[in-house]
């Protein structure tokens, strides 16, 4: 079976991926590979930064792989945190300090509709390969649930009455933009594996 190497230390990432692709490739990670170091991000949109993830894979192991960002949009702060949302109070990354940051800027704003993207960037045979998965919803003003991670808890997706972090992680992986991003690859490449 043909290796695919995944950009991800995160192992609820690699066990979706693996339920959705898994039978037509082996899904291995970087550590898998020996490659520990952190894969630069410094791209400016997310396009750029799975790419470059992509790119740093390919230039280390000469297998196909690909590579996602993802981030949080919000309309009334033209689109920020976007590919900064990891960081958006700081390097520490601190998730608690990002919402509390995001809540504060959203304060007097009326408009408080946002997405979730995710862009994959797959390179095989020198072609790169872009897949994107958006959810819309509503920051909401205060945090609400326990699981999930990041934004979920004050990011409301459209339709539903509930956060993120308060629907189960199968209900989330169902809908997520994450989902709707590796179901277009999957789909891809089960295509491409029957040419």
């Amino acid at each position: 079976m043909k290796k695919l190497v995944f950009a991800t230390q995160n192992p609820h990432k690699l066990q979706e991926i693996n339920q959705m692709m898994g039978h037509l490739y082996h899904i291995v990670t970087p550590l898998d590979l020996g490659i520990t170091e952190e894969i630069p991000e410094t791209g400016h949109t997310f396009h750029d930064n799975a790419l470059q993830k992509a790119k740093y894979l390919l230039d280390r192991t000469a297998c196909d792989c690909f590579a996602d960002d993802s981030g949080l949009e919000v309309f009334a702060l033209e689109g920020a945190p976007g590919v900064y949302s990891a960081r958006y109070a700081g390097e520490e990354k601190d998730p608690e300090a990002n919402m509390r940051l995001l809540l504060q800027n959203l304060m007097d704003q009326p408009d408080r509709s946002a997405r979730f993207v995710t862009v994959i960037a797959f390179i095989r045979d020198g072609e790169h390969h872009f897949f994107e998965g958006e959810i819309k919803g509503q920051i909401i003003h205060e945090k609400r649930g326990e699981k999930g991670f990041g934004y979920d808890p004050i990011f409301m997706p459209d339709g539903y009455d509930r956060t993120f972090a308060e629907m189960t992680a199968e209900e989330k992986n169902a809908i997520s933009h994450r989902k709707i991003a590796l179901s277009k690859l999957a789909e891809f490449l089960e295509i491409s594996s029957t040419i």
